[in-house]
């Protein structure tokens, strides 16, 4: 066991007012349980599973499974075939905010897409008319486009451009635009991975900057009556909480949004609906989700191929 970092301790003493609550926290970090590996079927789950699962959980959606443990699933020739996407089950719980959009999207677009996990879940949980997966980074583009077409989502397009060209380009545009925002990645400690420097105040605060310019472009792309769906995978405050009050303050067209399916997840750290799964629940290796619907008065932008092609062939990217 990997005794805890003094950023690690103070970041717990911000998160949990009890003592008992911080160790298990911090033991969850520095002695990781194995987490089975979760997917999600792009079609039916079959009668005859090709390998054993694990007991759902309440919020757990019926088409995803959680594998025993000692199996591989994405080396198993079914994953070849696009029959189902790899991902942790964190974010499947992050993820649980779709199911409170309560009518089927005619447009969503992801801000930070790749490798494709959010793209195929919202697509498998709300069947939108059409999925855009925007990805700025140019080497990360090509992980999307290939696990897209794998697992074939549609109708759907990749392209890449900063959030603040999207906004320009295609205001008011999305039913649900979707920010799982470039984080500090605490979480990959909990799975007993390396996350270096991601505990650190300076990490953190730049970070919690980056969110916050990344937020405030996803919220004019959104549509009248629209959502703005806000998730990461990190546990520092400022990154979670802190973000989606500003957002709050700042987008007074934006209320949050209840989520039935986590309500018993509701984060302590916040006096509005925004849910929070914590390493130690032996869930995963945790996440933050919020919602938010935007007032229903306003312009909405129509899209289609030719705008957004124009979007990616822009000199300016």
């Amino acid at each position: 066991m990997m005794r805890p970092s003094s950023n690690q301790k103070k970041l717990a003493a911000q998160l949990f007012p009890q003592a008992e609550e911080r160790q298990h926290f911090l033991q969850a970090l520095t002695s990781p349980t194995p987490q089975p590996p979760a997917i999600i079927w792009r079609d039916s789950r079959p009668l005859t599973l090709p390998f054993p699962v694990e007991r759902p959980f309440d919020w757990q959606p019926p088409f995803v499974d959680r594998v025993a443990i000692e199996f591989r699933p994405g080396r198993h020739p079914l994953h070849a075939q696009g029959a189902y996407y790899c991902l942790d089950i964190s974010s499947v719980f992050t993820g649980g905010v779709f199911s409170a959009i309560p009518e089927r999207p005619a447009v969503v677009i992801d801000g930070c897409a790749s490798p494709g996990g959010k793209c195929v879940l919202v697509w498998r949980m709300l069947r939108p008319s059409l999925v855009v997966a925007n990805e700025v980074i140019g080497k990360r583009s090509a992980p999307l486009i290939a696990n897209l077409q794998r697992c074939r989502i549609g109708p759907a397009m990749v392209i890449r451009a900063d959030v603040s060209r999207l906004a320009e380009w295609i205001p008011g545009s999305a039913d649900l635009v979707v920010v799982d925002a470039p984080c500090s990645g605490q979480s990959l400690a909990a799975r007993n991975k390396p996350c270096p420097g991601g505990f650190h105040p300076a990490t953190i605060n730049q970070n919690a900057n980056r969110q916050r310019r990344i937020l405030a472009q996803a919220a004019r792309l959104v549509a009248p009556g629209g959502y703005l769906a806000y998730l990461t995978c990190t546990y520092a405050l400022k990154e979670n909480e802190t973000n989606a009050a500003w957002l709050l303050r700042k987008q007074a067209e934006f209320l949050p949004q209840a989520v039935p399916l986590l309500a018993d997840f509701q984060s302590q750290l916040a006096d509005f609906p925004c849910y929070r799964l914590w390493p130690q629940q032996n869930m995963g290796a945790g996440g933050f989700a919020a919602l938010f619907q935007k007032e229903t008065s306003g312009h909405r932008t129509s899209i289609g191929p030719d705008r957004l092609q124009a979007i990616w062939t822009s000199p300016d990217l």
